[in-house]
């Protein structure tokens, strides 16, 4: 059993049922790429794959237990307000009601979405952000990033007119961290203006591609960029469920793939793999350190 799902299930979801819970909102985001039957090397942490299989029994599931599939903006909304707790001085008339939340996120606009993701998603009635890197979006099949194809204009619009939300995931899919500030605002402006023009619809929302740099600086930056160009809310790759008072810029999500099963991602939704994030900013940072002294060294 890999670490990750070990200390998952048989630690952290222990603690989290008998820690106290913080007030306010609790809201995972998951994060899916491929709906597909391709096999994957490497660690599972990183698979991006997920069987159309095992999608289905994850929709089944959201359904089946009273999951409430809500959009992003919806969810950036929701994070913003800060319930009123009751007291002896001011008792609100209607107390706050927690409810199972669930915003579904599909990064890398494969075509995948279209044949084997939308059909499960519309079954049930959910709705569901996809986030596309404009330079590989066109009308031709040809492969893209990791190999595979990736939707059209056409099937792009065909989804929007169905209920389906999309939002930016850069042009050229470059990690901005690496990128002069020019070429970091044209890779976000450039692509909320190009799905605007093909979709006739206001782009919200932005994804960050690659690992999201714990870079305190760079993240204000690209903050500031985002709101500059008319972005009300994204999402990153870092992991957590999303609570009360967080960057609405750089919302923090849940990494699915294939191997997460029932019972893995039941802990999810729940906030017992929130752990990781500690331990995903503490290898950023060595990595960090370790480009750095090496920049310095040439």
């Amino acid at each position: 059993m890999r670490l990750d799902r070990f200390l998952t299930l048989h630690v952290f979801k222990h603690l989290t049922r008998i820690l106290p819970h913080p007030k306010g909102m609790h809201i995972p985001i998951l994060m899916y790429h491929s709906i597909s039957d391709e096999p994957e090397k490497g660690h599972p942490y990183f698979w991006i794959n997920t069987f159309p299989k095992r999608f289905a029994e994850h929709m089944k599931f959201l359904y089946e237990n009273n999951y409430k599939v809500i959009n992003l903006s919806e969810a950036a909304r929701l994070i913003e307000h800060v319930p009123m707790q009751p007291n002896k001085l001011n008792k609100p008339k209607k107390l706050y009601k927690q409810r199972k939340y669930v915003v579904l996120t599909f990064d890398d606009g494969y075509r995948d979405f279209y044949t084997h993701a939308f059909p499960g998603l519309r079954e049930y009635g959910f709705s569901a952000t996809v986030f596309l890197p404009t330079s590989f979006i066109d009308n031709r099949r040809e492969p893209g990033l990791k190999g595979k194809e990736h939707l059209s204009w056409s099937e792009i619009v065909e989804l929007e007119r169905e209920g389906v939300a999309f939002g930016s995931h850069t042009v050229t899919h470059s990690q901005l961290r690496f990128l002069r500030n020019d070429e970091i605002e044209r890779e976000v402006k450039q692509s909320k203006d190009i799905i605007e023009d093909k979709i006739g619809e206001p782009v919200d929302s932005f994804s960050y591609p690659f690992a999201f740099p714990e870079d305190r600086e760079f993240k204000k930056y690209l903050g500031e960029t985002l709101e500059k160009f008319g972005y009300k809310n994204g999402v990153s790759t870092r992991i957590g469920t999303v609570k009360n008072g967080e960057d609405r810029f750089f919302l923090k999500r849940i990494p699915i793939n294939t191997l997460d099963d029932i019972v893995f991602l039941k802990a999810k939704l729940q906030g017992s793999y929130d752990w990781l994030y500690e331990p995903q900013c503490f290898f950023k940072r060595i990595k960090n350190k370790l480009n750095h002294d090496e920049q310095k060294g040439k």
